[in-house]
């Protein structure tokens, strides 16, 4: 039998991303999109973030829910853009716009001092009756690197072009999703969360293998 949990995204590029990481480590997990109303995420951290969409989604599906919170925050800017890094050139603005921006405001500064990392967030809520009196539960990755002076790849989405992981000498951009599944910081954050999501399998009688 499949597991089904909802994402609360309607990103389809998180929704794909989110498919292969768990896939990856339980075969028999469906991720499927949100198709309810965007909450207001008025928290001023990835967490906060990351739990206001989970309660949402399974309030809303009454099914399990997933969320996440991620950004790229920049060791120069004092963590900057962080949970505005979506939105840091305006809620209008989209990926190219932010990295531009992004790019603009380093464009002075010169390695070593170009240092960021990933975040990312990832909140599990699993609704009454599912699990009795509900639960929650809240993981964190960090991806470390540093910010490109130009956009390189054509993979990934958001910051990925001009992102350079610690060790490497290509973007996130210009990894194979399998290679980036591997080390990024959804992956990371899906690590610390698996015990969990096994847990929360076997207790609504689903099979975690």
């Amino acid at each position: 039998m499949s597991l089904e949990f909802v994402l609360a995204t309607h990103n389809a590029h998180k929704v794909a991303e989110f498919q292969r990481i768990i896939g990856e480590r339980m075969p028999q997990a469906v991720v499927v999109s949100y198709d309810g109303p965007e909450p207001v995420e008025d928290g001023v951290t990835f967490a906060a973030n990351a739990l206001i969409k989970a309660r949402t989604a399974a309030a809303h599906t009454g099914r399990v829910a997933l969320a996440d919170d991620s950004g790229i925050v920049v060791d120069v800017l004092g963590e900057a853009p962080g949970i505005l890094s979506a939105r840091w050139a305006g809620h209008r603005a989209g990926d190219e716009a932010n990295r531009r921006l992004l790019l603009d405001q380093l464009s002075d500064i010169a390695r070593p001092n170009r240092g960021a990392e990933f975040r990312c967030t990832i909140a599990l809520v699993v609704p009454d009756p599912l699990i009795a009196g509900g639960s929650e539960f809240v993981a964190e990755g960090r991806w470390r690197g540093e910010i490109t002076y130009e956009p390189r790849g054509s993979h990934g989405f958001g910051y990925d072009p001009v992102f350079e992981p610690d060790g490497l000498e290509r973007t996130a951009a210009e990894l194979l999703p399998e290679e980036k599944n591997a080390m990024s910081h959804r992956a990371l954050a899906f690590v610390e969360l698996l015990p969990e999501l096994e847990r929360v399998a076997a207790l609504i009688g689903e099979p975690t293998s």
